[in-house]
């Protein structure tokens, strides 16, 4: 299978970079598969699993935190506010994040203390669905 340029970036530094087959991100409109040689796409990515098929067919899975996807036919580029592999990640604290964001949406005063509130369980959520999607 075709192989392509992968960078997946967050503002601390380049989580990933490499060649890989195929990679599934989750987009506001749906699932997307980007393959090698893919058209030109750009989308919002809000919190959500990454499936990444690397060059050698093995599959890695990461939790993204929101972010953005930037496709042409060499390359992929991913700029994720925040995102960890599936293995990485600490389902204790995720729990406990989990826990403080119910909490917050229970005590939030308006609507902006709800979303932020709701943003962080959907976070939350996220990141313990991953945790349970790693091989």
């Amino acid at each position: 299978m075709s192989t392509f340029q992968l960078q997946i970036i967050t503002p601390e530094k380049i989580f990933f970079e490499g060649n890989v087959q195929r990679v599934i991100v989750r987009t506001t409109e749906g699932d997307v598969g980007i393959l090698a040689k893919h058209e030109k796409y750009v989308a919002a990515l809000p919190s959500g699993p990454i499936k990444v098929t690397l060059e050698d067919g093995t599959e890695r899975i990461a939790a993204l935190s929101g972010g953005a996807v930037k496709v042409s036919p060499s390359q992929t580029a991913i700029l994720a506010n925040a995102v960890e592999w599936a293995e990485d990640i600490d389902i204790d604290w995720a729990k406990r994040s989990e826990e403080d964001a119910l909490r917050r949406k229970e005590q939030s005063k308006n609507a902006h203390d709800m979303e932020r509130a709701e943003l962080k369980l959907q976070r939350a959520l996220n990141r313990l669905r991953v945790s349970s999607m790693k091989q």
